[in-house]
């Protein structure tokens, strides 16, 4: 009877250290998925992310990682499960929200898509990236000012980021803001002047304004 005391105390530990060795074992699984992802070894990366958790059900970051590299094998449906669980286990993370986003708007569901971007950015409100891709939906979504207002926000955190321009001189271009289009293709050239699709927009543009040399001259680059 003494030493039941002493047997409950070392299965306590056997317990403890069983717990902790399965966290880092599913700990090094998710970083043997991420080298493997990162080396385009998507099956490799998945079977890595699977024993991670196996090991440990409860490690959003595994579902995370593995739902990314199923997106980029075009498994949209598993890739959204596996976001969707990382969201229910760590409800606080914008990254899943805004990749949960971004699958969402690939599979159509543009209502779901702008809620997981809302949440995104309300999570991390610095998150260009994210302001981009809501920005890209907004445009099919027609709604063309919230499209420029995202778009110029990404341009607030990176003034060289020539998609942001590009895409926000098209939706003004739909607007009929014509020299704002023609300043944000301009600014485009500038950052990348051998995009043709930006010369070709602008010398639309000039075209509609009656600069009708300036147009020739774009739409011959």
């Amino acid at each position: 009877m003494k030493t039941a005391p002493r047997i409950l105390f070392l299965l306590s530990v056997i317990s403890f250290l069983s717990l902790s060795t399965f966290g880092e074992d599913a700990t090094n699984y998710n970083n043997s998925g991420l080298v493997k992802a990162d080396k385009g070894d998507a099956e490799g990366a998945i079977a890595d992310f699977n024993k991670a958790i196996e090991l440990k059900p409860d490690f959003a970051e595994a579902y995370y990682n593995r739902g990314y590299t199923r997106q980029l094998k075009g498994e949209a449906d598993n890739a959204v499960a596996d976001v969707t669980k990382a969201i229910e286990l760590k409800p606080n993370s914008p990254d899943a929200y805004a990749e949960n986003g971004f699958l969402k708007q690939v599979k159509g569901d543009l209502g779901g898509a702008l809620a997981d971007y809302n949440k995104a950015i309300e999570l991390k409100p610095d998150n260009a990236r994210v302001y981009f891709n809501r920005g890209l939906l907004k445009t099919g979504m027609s709604d063309l000012d919230g499209a420029i207002s995202d778009f110029t926000k990404v341009i607030g955190f990176k003034s060289d980021y020539f998609p942001a321009y590009y895409h926000r001189g098209v939706t003004k271009q739909s607007k009929g803001d014509l020299d704002g289009a023609i300043s944000d293709f301009t600014k485009v050239i500038q950052l990348k002047p051998e995009l043709a699709a930006a010369y070709h927009h602008r010398g639309l543009a000039k075209k509609a304004k009656g600069d009708l040399d300036g147009s020739k001259a774009d739409l011959s680059k």
